[in-house]
């Protein structure tokens, strides 16, 4: 399941899956561990790449302990905010996960914002040469010493499609594509996952669909819903234990913004968030159509448990 940031994927997860009408038909015997129909449970695979960092739970809207108590979630929790997390890395992960669940007969879940993520589980991580430290250290010195415009021109010289795709506050995503030409001699956009489901699943891709003005509104209540329950706070704690404007982790979204606008009022930084965030549900949008077998939906707790239901059915056929 996958959709735009504040769509709703964590409300629908609990419903379905959590206390809702999977485990409905669970409990009157239409889903059975016990024999060759289908599975009574299901786990959830964050495809969220800030959800994996320790101590980002607001800015994240990590779900909180009731939810993980109904509905267990893999791949949160799993690195410090100045670690990187790779869709590879994801990918890699998941894969294990999804195997291991499936032994247990329990449903995977594969749900998140992450556009990348969810593209490089479905399609494959691509084939991309490892990075080097050397190569690493010598394009991070040439970002501080001669900024980001040259870099970007550096990957637009030999690779405009690349170039174009990588939002500009996106350093991460910049360095690595510069990287890997100066490693490979090659564009990256060689190296990019097929567009093509893997074999070895069986996928059902559902996409969270809601009006773009009633994302909007949802986005605003979720930041201020943020600073209520002490975002502020959560990001004073992260700079007190040495996290830094540097760390990966906090070049998210809710989060880059205090370091950026540091000293300015809260309110202008709850704006800057906002704004930024609604930006973000543009570029994700753009991003989640063009995936392959995507089936949108109204978030209605009811379709999406029939669907998957159905699709659960058909499968164990």
């Amino acid at each position: 399941m996958t959709g735009p940031t504040a769509s709703g994927k964590t409300e629908l997860l609990d419903s379905i899956f959590g206390r809702g009408a999977f485990s409905f038909f669970a409990s009157i015997g239409k889903i059975r561990p016990d024999d060759e129909n289908l599975p009574s449970a299901a786990a959830v695979i964050s495809a969220d790449s800030m959800q994996a960092y320790r101590g980002m739970d607001i800015g994240t809207a990590k779900p909180d302990a009731d939810l993980l108590g109904r509905l267990p979630h893999h791949l949160i929790n799993i690195k410090n905010p100045d670690e990187q997390y790779t869709a590879g890395e994801f990918v890699r992960l998941a894969d294990a996960l999804c195997f291991s669940l499936a032994a247990k007969n329990v449903v995977p879940v594969i749900s998140g914002g992450t556009g990348f993520y969810i593209r490089s589980f479905v399609c494959g991580a691509g084939t991309a040469p490892p990075s080097d430290p050397a190569v690493r250290k010598e394009v991070a010195g040439d970002l501080e010493r001669l900024g980001p415009e040259t870099l970007r021109r550096e990957l637009a010289d030999t690779d405009p499609a690349s170039a174009a795709r990588i939002n500009e506050r996106d350093l991460y995503r910049l360095t690595r594509a510069v990287e890997i030409l100066r490693m490979s001699g090659r564009p990256p956009s060689c190296f990019a996952p097929s567009s093509e489901p893997r074999s070895g699943y069986e996928f059902l891709i559902l996409g969270v669909e809601r009006p773009r003005d009633e994302l909007k509104t949802r986005i605003h209540a979720r930041v201020e819903k943020m600073f209520e329950t002490g975002l502020a706070d959560e990001v004073e704690a992260l700079k007190s234990a040495g996290y830094t404007a540097e760390s990966p982790g906090l070049k998210a979204i809710g989060y880059s913004e205090f370091f950026s606008m540091e000293g300015e009022p809260r309110e202008d930084i709850a704006e800057a968030i906002e704004l930024h965030t609604n930006q973000y549900m543009k570029r994700q949008m753009t991003f989640l159509r063009a995936l392959p077998g995507i089936r949108w939906m109204e978030a209605d707790p009811g379709l999406f448990s029939r669907t998957v239901i159905s699709f659960l059915s058909d499968s164990r056929r």
